[in-house]
């Protein structure tokens, strides 16, 4: 009965239950898919996006700053009061921070969050997840890199954030006639506050559940904004999964009517690709990487040398705790799962590879 007339232990026993049903809700991927990725959120999401797209800057990243500014505010008086408060307060008061900590726990599965239960985008669109042996992943680089030398001379011009939003939005357009779950309405892209800060920490972009905003670093090699912000548009989507989103990302930006898009697609592919024929086969890196034509060989070490400037001490660090994050949200490789985007690669292609020169393709 105490602790019935208490308000404060009330409101954290509620969002204890909500979050509660939230959390056992996230176990269903068919029901999250079903009532929340394609029901509620695609009203939520539309609504934030329409909420923030007049604003010229990052609506999102000043909600964060306020987030930021009342914790420390309230953080403030509590200790400013500590002294003053009665027996009763005292008590209340883990009971506060923990409501604090559960509405957020709440407004970020609401917002956003759940789409990390659904499942995998891959099977909706069709693609298997047949694994490749050495010599498939060799043909699937070689593919890639004759895309890339045959398209090196096009032009690559550093596109402004609105010929980004515009152009990404018209890709997705192109593909919604294929399959609509690319319907992009309502587009709200906007280039991060400080891209400075954000390129140290090693961030190339990201979506802000708080505003439903694709935030682009416009800091960023001009190679990698035309996927980025494709990536980022699949966030937006309800793509919560980076994997994903790399594919999403590649769909759309490489069926697009740019061809400096389709470049950004298909050279951030090849190093995704390459990556992984590092880690797999060292023994092949090297004659693999000599057949790259000397222009898209700079845009590499260009890239490498972008990061050393920038973010060569802190990209440790935020790699483990990106880890540590998708780990807690059902990406169970955390930052490995980066790498899948091969394996589907291979699967979407494995009819066009050429083995050694010889002609034949690789059967499905």
């Amino acid at each position: 009965m105490i602790l019935a007339n208490r308000p404060k232990v009330r409101l954290f026993v509620l969002l204890l239950v909500l979050s509660a049903l939230i959390y056992v809700a996230g176990t269903s991927s068919s029901f999250v898919e079903h009532y929340y990725s394609d029901g509620s959120y695609q009203f939520s999401a539309v609504l934030q996006r329409w909420l923030s797209s007049p604003f010229a800057f990052a609506l999102g990243d000043f909600l964060y700053v306020f987030l930021i500014l009342y914790v420390l505010w309230s953080s403030y008086r509590l200790l400013k009061t500590r002294k003053t408060k009665t027996k009763a307060s005292r008590r209340d008061l883990p009971f506060q921070v923990a409501s604090f900590m559960l509405i957020l726990y709440l407004a970020f599965k609401l917002l956003w969050g759940l789409n990390y239960s659904r499942p995998s985008i891959s099977s909706r669109l069709g693609i298997a997840a047949e694994k490749y042996n050495t010599e498939q992943l060799l043909s699937l680089a070689r593919f890639f890199i004759t895309r890339i030398n045959q398209s090196q001379h096009i032009e690559k011009p550093r596109y402004d954030i609105h010929t980004l939003k515009q152009k990404a939005k018209e890709s997705y357009d192109l593909m919604q006639r294929r399959q609509d779950f690319f319907k992009y309405t309502c587009p709200s892209v906007k280039p991060v506050l400080n891209s400075w800060l954000i390129t140290k920490i090693g961030i190339e972009g990201y979506y802000n559940p708080l505003s439903g905003e694709a935030n682009v670093n416009m800091m960023l090699p001009r190679t990698a904004l035309p996927f980025v912000t494709c990536h980022e548009i699949a966030h937006q989507l309800g793509i919560a999964r980076e994997d994903e989103a790399n594919l999403i990302g590649y769909l759309s930006a490489v069926n697009s009517a740019d061809a400096f898009f389709r470049y950004s697609a298909n050279y951030n592919m090849l190093r995704s690709i390459l990556l992984e024929i590092r880690r797999r086969t060292p023994e092949h890196y090297q004659e693999i990487y000599e057949t790259i034509n000397k222009g898209t060989i700079a845009e590499f070490k260009n890239d490498r040398a972008f990061w050393q400037k920038y973010n060569s001490d802190m990209y440790g660090y935020m790699d483990a705790a990106l880890d540590s994050f998708l780990k807690l949200n059902n990406q169970h490789k955390g930052t490995d799962s980066y790498q899948d985007i091969v394996i589907w690669l291979y699967n979407i292609h494995k009819k066009e590879l050429d083995l050694e020169g010889t002609g034949k393709t690789l059967q499905p």
